[in-house]
């Protein structure tokens, strides 16, 4: 296209990907499509409520009138798998997360897993993901990456990594390595605040970097910054995504990249709370951003692309950095999507699986059978079959926007029973009350055989699942087993466990496969992707 016949505002629109609130197109989207011209959209749950209606979505969204109808919008979404899924409704496949796959150690099957994620994302209208998480989680305290990573190794992540963008981008959709340079040992968690890793560039470079050279090196189409403070990098303390030195100098020059860069969201607090929004947009362009996310309110949306037009029209922002930005969104385009007539050609999705069960069943059900680690305690399983088993079970009571799916709770119980004649659950909070712990205790006196399923979501292991755990194991002549369906970190809270199986998540298929390990079925065959202190 010649950038001759756009306005400076249809240029900067292109710059910008938003969310909204609704299930079809609402007054917010409509306005940034057709008024501000925002290029592209993000997805969460709130979007989501089946296969049609987002497939659905997606078409209204690509036939929006706007003064380009013919070029498509970015759809993007945080479809990372396990515990981070928006995808995760009835006729999609539930994918593994990071972590399990970590676990599972092989590569191949990582890619074969995000093929199908993206060939589902493609009937559905998505065209961008913003996965895979790369980041090494070297820090057991840190409180947003956790299992989203694929571990604490740096060539193990970077291999994994290199896969899931090949998966990926062989159907079509654009990946996104994320977050750069490296959100894994950080305790700060930057929806609430400004993170910093202090290590010094030799050490950043043989870590932090290194799956990031790697997606490089696989032709990964994006990637996604950090709102991370990198003294080495960035000596004035300014937070990735807002340093020229980190996007520019590091990211463009140093290491090559020349796909698109893209801002995770500048309404988490690392930005808005210390630079403003609509300050941290024009901040990230300047530092060499591409696209900036904003991804919930309207009011900030519209600040955010009307200070960065100001800053151009001022002379802060010289337009042909403007158009820079925008050659290489339009390329991408092209690439990936073709004409907003293509992309809403691919939005098909019918009620039912998008993926036959046969087919993705399968491979769904291979990587978790692959990903179970059995950390300590070999010579205690299988469980004695003729005799009665109680399964302990942290039911999540509290959602948000940005961690677990909202499905049925599906339990270890429910998994077990049909591998066991005598299977008994008792249900706590995930932070369990004294009233609660009490009763599983009670309980507990009729069993010879425990199995007590933990989940921490972020932090440390709650307090109330540690003194569970503990309590438990001071019953004499009891057979326990605890079993990890996020962080296997907990291990560490109570290290004289004797049994400990991982499994990353605590998802359908995970969950039907530890059954398997626990009743003698399956072999255990993960590798643990971290180093535990208990271990």
């Amino acid at each position: 296209m010649d950038l001759k016949a756009w306005t400076l505002e249809e240029k900067i629109g292109q710059l910008f990907i938003c969310g909204f609130h609704s299930l079809v197109p609402d007054e917010q989207i409509r306005t940034l499509v057709e008024r501000y011209h925002v290029g592209g959209v993000v997805y969460f749950r709130r979007n989501i409520a089946s296969v049609e209606q987002l497939a659905e979505l997606s078409r209204s969204l690509q036939g929006l009138p706007r003064s380009k109808p013919e070029l498509p919008l970015f759809v993007s979404i945080d479809q990372e798998g396990g515990m981070v899924a928006r995808l995760d409704h009835e006729g999609m496949s539930r994918i593994p997360g990071n972590m399990a796959l970590g676990a599972a150690d092989d590569p191949a099957l990582t890619e074969e897993v995000a093929r199908l994620a993206a060939k589902e994302m493609l009937q559905l209208g998505i065209n961008f993901n913003f996965a895979p998480c790369v980041d090494v989680n070297n820090n057991p305290a840190n409180p947003v990456i956790g299992v989203r990573s694929f571990g604490e190794r740096p060539e193990r992540v970077a291999v994994q990594g290199a896969a899931a963008v090949r998966g990926y981008q062989s159907q079509g959709v654009i990946a996104t390595a994320k977050h750069f340079p490296g959100h894994g040992d950080t305790a700060v968690d930057s929806h609430r605040g400004l993170a910093s890793v202090p290590h010094g560039k030799e050490r950043l470079h043989q870590v932090e970097l290194a799956p990031f050279r790697e997606a490089i090196a696989a032709g990964v189409d994006a990637i996604m910054t950090a709102h991370v403070i990198f003294p080495a990098f960035e000596p004035e303390g300014i937070p990735a995504t807002l340093s020229r030195r980190v996007l520019t100098g590091l990211l463009r020059e140093e290491l090559g990249f020349g796909g698109l860069i893209v801002t995770d969201c500048l309404e988490m607090q690392a930005i808005a709370g210390h630079y403003g929004i609509a300050e941290g947009a024009v901040q990230a362009i300047e530092a060499g951003a591409d696209l900036v996310l904003v991804s919930h309110t309207l009011a900030d949306q519209r600040a955010a692309i009307e200070r960065v037009a100001e800053a151009v029209r001022s002379g802060r922002i010289s337009e042909a950095r403007i158009d820079r930005s925008l050659e290489r969104i339009l390329a991408l385009k092209a690439k990936r999507i073709g004409s907003a007539l293509q992309a809403v050609t691919a939005a098909t999705a019918a009620a039912g699986p998008l993926t036959p069960e046969a087919e993705s069943g399968a491979l769904l059900r291979r990587a978790a059978e692959r990903s179970v680690t059995l950390v300590k305690g070999a010579g205690s399983l299988p469980l004695e079959s003729e005799q009665p088993v109680l399964v302990v079970w942290p039911e999540l009571r509290h959602r948000t926007e940005v961690d677990e799916p909202a499905v049925h709770q599906y339990t270890l119980a429910e998994a077990l029973r049909p591998l066991h004649g005598q299977v008994a659950s008792a249900v706590i909070g995930t932070q369990p009350s004294d009233e609660e712990i009490t009763t599983v205790m009670e309980r507990s006196k009729e069993f010879d055989q425990i199995v007590v399923t933990t989940y921490t979501a972020e932090g440390g292991i709650p307090e109330g699942q540690q003194s569970l755990v503990r309590q438990l194991q001071k019953l004499p002549g009891k057979r326990l087993i605890v079993v990890s369906t996020r962080n296997p970190y907990d291990l560490n809270a109570f290290p004289e466990i004797e049994t400990y199986l991982c499994l990353y998540e605590n998802r359908p298929f995970s969950l039907d496969a530890a059954a398997k390990v626990l009743v003698g079925e399956l072999e255990p065959q993960g590798v643990l992707p971290v180093n535990l202190d208990a271990v």
